[in-house]
């Protein structure tokens, strides 16, 4: 631990970076020179810390049973983090009190004031208190879930491990990874209601302090949401199950012949028909890295570059195992001016597809480090995933480096489009469960449960058949982090995908054109608007019925040409 991450401050004596802040906080700013300088010092200080308090949070999430980790990360929660949202909420206050921001360049400060404005208005003190349990209660969920493991064939298996046989060719053994999967959570379910039932009651206690009518308007405001509403998302779910939910449904159909099964069940979604095997475009993790980093080199060399570093740094934290927390992600290291990858790699053609996800993140991290204001680094989530979502479409027709089989090149390509109609009424599922968590505070666990699985019946409607397991079905909320750790995370990955599928539609007609327009959207950060972005990027920020029925058309066309 903390061999791959810079600490320019001792978080164990927290006076000095106190003293740090105030120095910020009385220095007179008189000259619109002296306001420029002055950001880019609080920048830097905010860079030190954040790469502080995101390298004990990584070291967490690698060895979340090592009560050292814990205690750092405790630390942090507990003294650090409420320190440094006092005194940035005071530092807003000097920013905007300060007569000199209103000679700032109107054209570049414009969504930095905005975004100023929009904190000022949400921060209250008494919250962050309430952030400091917010944050013990994710910790717990993490500890409870990273020590989860299940008896397979004799052999203690992680449950990213296990997932691997979710595309097993035999049926009986799909069922019982399933089963072995959806009991390990359900032995926990009691722990886990506890801890979602004292988040939602907490976030509600933060809405009240805010003065707003409930958590979902208060989240909307803390991701500054600027360019979309809750209605907007509504009409969303709506339009994706008029236009795609039908398309997956047949998928559906066609793999429940493919499978030559009677009824379509949960363990038959990612199995593979009997006579193939799962995709293994790997072995090691050292093959992925060796082979993303050719893709990444064939793209720009500057990507391949920023692997390399990360990898020989210690950045690349990718193999499954005991001990380690469920999920993947990307953190930057803005001091080090590299990013951390983490993941739960166990050789399967999804986790090949994660990292070419997570070094999209990567990608933007390193370009975002051109804009000269710290605070434009920090983008919007529907950013972040486009360029991440992009990469994974943008690297396709590279995966004959991974692939010899020309068949199982095309099947990967086949899951990839596949995966993404797949993906966009589940993920509305996710969102529009946490639009009804908050908006209905008062909910008992199983209602919470029964909301969940109505969801799943309407939303995301295909031909998956729960009979007999709807107790474990009701229950596949609980290994969504997000909904525990970041909530109302998860709209973004929809959006960003539909922006994601317009660049791969660009990039089928124009590589070189897409790539670039890719790199001047990224290198904006959050400057300027999402609509913005996305039109750096030649897309439009568009989620309306006629865009979704336009780009499944495109999808279904691709499809068709692999098959």
């Amino acid at each position: 631990m903390k061999n791959f991450y810079i600490e320019k401050f001792d978080f164990t004596q927290p006076k000095v970076l106190e003293n740090e802040f105030i120095k910020l906080l009385e220095e007179p700013i008189d000259t619109v020179e002296k306001m420029e300088d002055w950001l880019k010092r609080q920048s830097l200080l905010y860079d030190a810390i954040e790469e502080g308090l995101s390298g004990h949070y990584i070291d967490f999430q690698c060895h979340s049973d090592s009560e050292e980790a814990k205690k750092l990360m405790e630390h942090d929660q507990m003294i650090i983090e409420p320190l440094f949202k006092k005194y940035d909420a005071l530092l807003d206050d000097k920013i905007l009190d300060t007569p000199i921001k209103d000679e700032l360049d109107k054209d570049y400060y414009a969504q930095f004031l905005k975004m100023k404005e929009n904190a000022k208005d949400l921060f209250r003190e008494k919250n962050v208190q309430l952030e400091i349990e917010e944050d013990r209660l994710a910790t717990e969920y993490f500890e409870i879930t990273g020590s989860l493991t299940v008896d397979w064939n004799g052999e203690e298996t992680t449950l990213s491990q296990l997932r691997t046989y979710f595309e097993d060719p035999d049926r009986e053994t799909r069922k019982k990874a399933y089963l072995l999967f959806s009991e390990a959570f359900k032995s926990k379910e009691d722990e886990l209601q506890k801890i979602m039932s004292q988040l939602i009651n907490l976030r509600q206690k933060k809405a009240d302090n805010a003065d707003l009518p409930n958590y979902r308007d208060y989240m909307f405001k803390k991701y500054e949401r600027f360019d979309y509403t809750p209605d907007d998302c509504k009409q969303l779910a709506e339009a994706i199950q008029k236009h795609v939910t039908p398309i997956k449904k047949k998928l559906q159909e066609k793999h429940k012949s493919e499978l030559n099964v009677d009824s379509f069940k949960p363990w038959d979604i990612s199995g593979v028909p009997k006579g193939q095997e799962r995709l293994k475009p790997f072995l090691s993790s050292k093959e992925l890295i060796d082979g993303s980093t050719k893709i990444f080199n064939n793209l720009d060399p500057r990507f391949a570059e920023l692997i390399t570093k990360m990898n020989e740094n210690g950045m690349l934290d990718l193999d499954t195992r005991k001990g380690k927390a469920p999920g993947g992600f990307c953190s930057p290291l803005p001091v080090s001016e590299l990013s951390f990858i983490f993941m739960n790699s166990a050789n399967s053609h999804s986790d090949l597809v994660t990292l070419l996800h997570e070094m999209g993140h990567c990608i933007h991290n390193d370009f975002k480090k051109e804009q000269p204001l710290g605070s434009y680094k920090e983008t919007p989530m529907e950013s972040s995933e486009l360029a991440s979502m992009t990469m994974e479409l943008f690297t396709m027709d590279q995966w004959d480096l991974f692939y010899d089989n020309e068949e199982d090149l095309l099947r990967a390509k086949r899951d990839q489009l596949k995966g993404i109609i797949s993906f966009l009424p589940s993920g509305m599922v996710v969102d529009q469960f946490q639009h009804w968590l908050y908006e209905n505070p008062n909910h008992t666990p199983e209602e919470r449960n029964n909301k969940y699985f109505e969801l799943l019946q309407t939303l995301n409607q295909g031909i998956v058949d729960y009979n007999d397991i709807e107790d474990l079905a009701k229950l596949q909320w609980l290994p969504i982090l997000h909904i525990f750790e970041v909530p109302f995370y998860y709209i973004e990955y929809v959006i960003a995908q539909l922006g994601a599928v317009q660049m791969y539609k660009q990039y089928c007609e124009n590589p070189d054109k897409a790539l670039e327009n890719y790199k001047k959207a990224l290198k904006l950060g959050s400057s300027k608007s999402l609509p913005e972005v996305f039109e750096a990027a030649g897309i439009k920020f568009d989620f309306s019925e006629k865009t979704i029925k336009e780009l499944m058309a495109f999808i279904e066309d691709k499809l068709s040409e692999l098959d």
